[in-house]
């Protein structure tokens, strides 16, 4: 008779430390866990995505996850419904030979008599990580959502004329359809390794800027979740997305101003940097205040959920609390515990920020934090996607300066800013924005709700009177 799920975990506990063999909590029944899984998939009769279009189906695509094969239709269905504003574009291709799709969203100036400088973009990726579908679908409801709104919202319609968005569903489609076909919590491409029976690169530890792979046994282990791979820019499909980008950037008059990687689960808004502590980012305080914006549009949504926001060092770190207390004194009493998984050098929010010079980069892991975590049942799509839709609305006000924290944008802060340039790699480019000059009620929003915590806003206060 087969070991029961419990004994083949007693056992494996049996090789720890002594004092480690009782430090854990199963997080629900075992009998629980198949079903589980199951409520995470769309159900047995489920049929491929058809174009006929009923009044009644306005979340019909949203009411499971869907696999590539129902995504890549929907998509293209999408800019045929949409011409105006929606193109379908390549990413490139994976290592399996299949095409990474996106959606770019915008509405271009057709005015020729005054030239127009370069198109500021957003971009949005998900599905990095291939068991994560929470970020595939949630990329997909916000493209749904900002695509079918243009020209009903007058804030919609004003963004899509302001900016351009670029929407990847999931940058590891071969990942992705693994994870419905086979094996429902793969997490890496599926790229070949120096082992034959140990497949895949963790996209996340792939990228060029601080690649740490031979740095620790996770990442040079070719079995390991997070195998960074023999070198940066080994993985197919971390090179494709970077390349893109090069090129848009530096020959289709390209800005990115804003890089969101959707990720799950522990309901999180980190900045860089991912690969140290160490080291501080020289936008840091713009990096903060923005994250503290999109935590709270999440929270404020229907049916919202609390978001931390935090760096991407410590966003994968438990934090212990030995002690009550407040401000310094409660900081000396946290103790740091391990991190949840091995994110750390090479990642896509470390480059996209240091490298290409994005001034607002992000990853935003998504719902919830455990209970379920990749196997976040159907229910929470609508629920997630209306979060990050919020976060989005945010964003764009943001960015055309109609909230947040002002802040002043010439004069010595200019020269601040440029004089930082050389700890980059490229040439600093600035999001140009207007804004007036700062006063204490702009930590306030309309409905009275304080956009930082009370010790956060006297900090605040303190800042600008030595300004």
């Amino acid at each position: 008779m087969p070991l029961t799920l419990r004994a083949q975990v007693g056992s494996l506990l049996g090789l720890l430390p002594a004092s480690l063999q009782n430090a854990h909590a199963p997080l629900m029944p075992e009998s629980a866990l198949a079903e589980v899984v199951s409520q995470s998939l769309p159900p047995s009769d489920h049929r491929h995505f058809s174009p006929e279009l009923r009044p009644s189906s306005k979340d019909l695509f949203f009411a499971d996850y869907q696999p590539l094969s129902v995504i890549e239709p929907w998509m293209r269905l999408l800019v045929s419904m949409f011409p105006t504003h929606t193109r379908l574009i390549s990413i490139g291709l994976t290592f399996e030979g299949r095409e990474i799709q996106a959606l770019r969203v915008g509405v271009h100036p057709t005015n020729d008599e005054q030239p127009s400088g370069p198109r500021q973009t957003i971009l949005m990726s998900g599905g990095i990580h291939a068991r994560e579908w929470i970020s595939t679908s949630t990329v997909n409801y916000v493209a749904w959502q900002l695509i079918t709104s243009y020209g009903k919202s007058k804030q919609v319609t004003k963004l899509l004329e302001a900016f351009d968005f670029v929407f990847i569903p999931t940058l590891n489609p071969d990942g992705y359809v693994y994870s419905w076909s086979t094996d429902r919590l793969w997490r890496k491409n599926r790229q070949p390794t120096p082992l034959r029976f140990c497949r895949g690169i963790d996209l996340d530890r792939a990228f060029g800027f601080q690649w740490d792979g031979d740095a620790s046994p996770a990442g040079s282990n070719p079995c390991s979740e997070s195998y960074a791979g023999d070198s940066a820019w080994q993985a197919t499909e971390a090179l494709a997305l970077a390349t893109w980008a090069h090129n848009e950037t530096d020959q289709n008059n390209m800005r990115i101003a804003v890089f969101l990687d959707l990720h799950s689960y522990s309901q999180q808004v980190l900045y860089p940097y991912s690969y140290s502590c160490q080291a501080a980012p020289p936008t840091l305080e713009n990096l903060e205040e923005l994250a503290m914006g999109l935590a709270k549009a999440m929270r404020l949504a229907p049916h919202g959920h609390e978001y931390r926001t935090t760096s991407a060092c410590e966003g994968n770190v438990a934090i212990a609390a030995k002690g009550r207390g407040v401000g310094a004194e409660a900081a000396e009493k946290k103790v740091r515990l391990p991190r949840i998984d091995q994110t750390g050098g090479g990642s896509a929010l470390d480059w996209f920020y240091h490298t290409l010079r994005v001034k607002y980069a992000y990853q935003i892991k998504l719902r919830d934090r455990g209970s379920y975590g990749f196997l976040l049942p159907r229910e929470n799509i609508v629920p997630q996607g209306k979060e990050m839709y919020s976060a989005i609305e945010y964003l764009g006000k943001y960015l055309m300066g109609q909230v947040g924290l002002t802040e002043e944008a010439e004069g010595e802060e200019n020269q601040v800013e440029n004089d930082k340039a050389p700890q980059f790699a490229g040439e600093h480019q600035d999001l140009n924005i207007k804004t007036s000059p700062a006063r204490p009620a702009d930590l306030f929003e309309a409905d009275g709700e304080s956009l930082l915590a009370p010790g956060e806003i006297q900090w605040e206060l303190k800042r600008r009177r030595k300004r």
